[in-house]
């Protein structure tokens, strides 16, 4: 029993693996994607951002389905999904076609990581060994995240970018085949209830508040479409603050938002996922297209970043663990900020090689940031809504990615005509100051009052 427990835990970290591979390994595709598709700043933009959008709307369906319907089931449908995604978009004809198909890989990543967490959470119940298996989880995390850029760079050299979707193909399938074989199926006692009028209001809100900040430079901020999604967005807002109270279980809990630890926990993850989300989109258009450097080259130089998170990202639960939470995510916004501000001070006639300091340093911060952000969100609630509000700070991260590269992207993009060399010699540095006061809004909330010192951790919620 104990050798298929922890066969499961392997299938389900392969997913981890997939989903945060592809969070980090696309970004180095972007401009042999527009070389080949002929895109503008603005469907690159929406190659990212229409995973992340999708991904971030269907996380706590995905969940509540989970719950509801057997985990096994959903993971296997959602491995199925993405795997399917992901050959589609190797062969897209157009970057509308590729657009669409990352969409669709998204349904299915949705499936895959919440609900691999509660599979492994429900098969490893000993408090000392889940909370192995979750560290082990964790550190999958970080690798897919760091081998990103690395592989992706030598696979798009060498192959070409379609071959970045390829190889979540033979993973994907054996990883559904050993789930049909192996993993047991489970639901919760009292699964929460399903709540379509909610969960069509968050796509309306996000895709309309998307849409028009990438699609300013192209129609302008008080053109039709623009100023329309904004209404659009502002009465699904209202229908969440308002409607969605009468409901007894909501899928998003508005009650959450007035205990403090939490609403400041879900600000900060916003902050410092979008300043994350934003320099990943924007440095590497900047390493391929202003500095010239192949996509290979280009993920060398962001092993720093990557090195720097893995290293920092235990140090940062010791931390919390011996001083409580407020420490790390002081350190997390400060050099968050730092990084970015010497990205400013950085000519792009500045050795290349400079560029690592400022990548380390940015590095840090972001390992820092995820524990003490997942603990602080949970520190004051009781069990019962801990689970809710862990999946709801796991869509805060998303949605900062989604805003990151919406925002950082339209700054550069800001006059369609210009090439990129101009744009970033134009307005490079407002997009790198952009990610500093992200990193400083860190600093603000967790200083004063934000994160006092952590209770004992909850592991399955510190993991994500």
């Amino acid at each position: 029993m104990s050798n298929r427990r922890y066969t499961v835990l392997a299938v389900c970290c392969s997913s981890l693996f997939l989903v945060s591979l592809d969070s980090t390994i696309v970004n180095v595709a972007l401009p042999s994607i527009a070389r080949e598709l002929d895109s503008s700043v603005s469907k690159l933009q929406w190659t990212v951002d229409a995973y992340l959008l999708v991904l971030a709307s269907l996380l706590l369906l995905s969940g509540s389905l989970a719950d509801r319907i057997g985990r096994k089931r959903v993971f296997a449908a959602g491995l199925a999904v993405f795997t399917s995604g992901s050959l589609l978009c190797s062969v897209a004809p157009s970057d509308n076609w590729l657009i669409v198909f990352r969409m669709f890989q998204a349904v299915g990543g949705s499936a895959m990581t919440p609900v691999a967490l509660a599979i492994i959470t429900n098969v490893f119940v000993a408090p000392a060994e889940r909370a192995r298996v979750i560290g082990i989880w964790a550190a999958v995390s970080g690798a897919g995240i760091a081998a990103g850029p690395l592989l992706g760079g030598f696979l798009i050299d060498s192959i070409g970018w379609r071959s970045i979707f390829w190889i979540n193909v033979p993973t994907g399938i054996a990883a559904f085949v050993l789930t049909l074989l192996l993993v047991p199926e489970s639901r919760a006692a009292k699964p929460r209830p399903l709540d379509p009028p909610g969960q069509i209001a968050v796509i309306v809100l996000l895709s309309t508040l998307i849409f028009a900040i990438i699609e300013t430079p192209r129609f302008g901020l008080v053109s039709l479409p623009v100023l329309g999604c904004l209404v659009v967005a502002v009465v699904a807002l209202l229908f969440l603050l308002f409607a969605e109270r009468r409901r007894p279980q909501p899928l998003v809990p508005l009650p959450l938002f007035k205990v403090r630890s939490f609403t400041v926990a879900f600000v900060i993850a916003v902050l410092g996922f979008l300043a994350f989300g934003g320099l990943l989109f924007a440095n590497t258009l900047y390493l391929q297209e202003v500095r010239g450097l192949a996509a290979s080259m280009a993920g060398v130089l962001t092993l720093p970043l990557a090195v720097a998170t893995v290293i920092a990202a235990p140090l940062s639960g010791r931390m919390m663990g011996s001083v409580g939470a407020r420490s790390p995510l002081l350190i997390a916004g400060t050099s968050m900020a730092v990084g970015s501000l010497l990205l400013v001070l950085l000519t792009p006639t500045a050795p290349v090689l400079l560029l690592l300091i400022p990548y380390a340093v940015f590095g840090v911060g972001y390992g820092m940031l995820n524990a003490p952000v997942n603990d602080t969100a949970i520190s004051d609630l009781p069990d019962d809504r801990a689970g809710v509000a862990a999946s709801l700070i796991s869509t805060a991260k998303q949605v900062g990615s989604a805003f990151g590269v919406a925002i950082v992207g339209t700054v550069i993009a800001a006059r369609p005509g210009d090439p990129l060399p101009a744009a970033f010699d134009a307005r490079g540095w407002m997009a790198w100051l952009l990610l500093a006061a992200c990193g400083a809004g860190i600093v603000a909330l967790a200083f004063p009052r934000g994160a006092t010192a952590a209770a004992a951790p909850r592991t399955p919620a510190s993991a994500n």
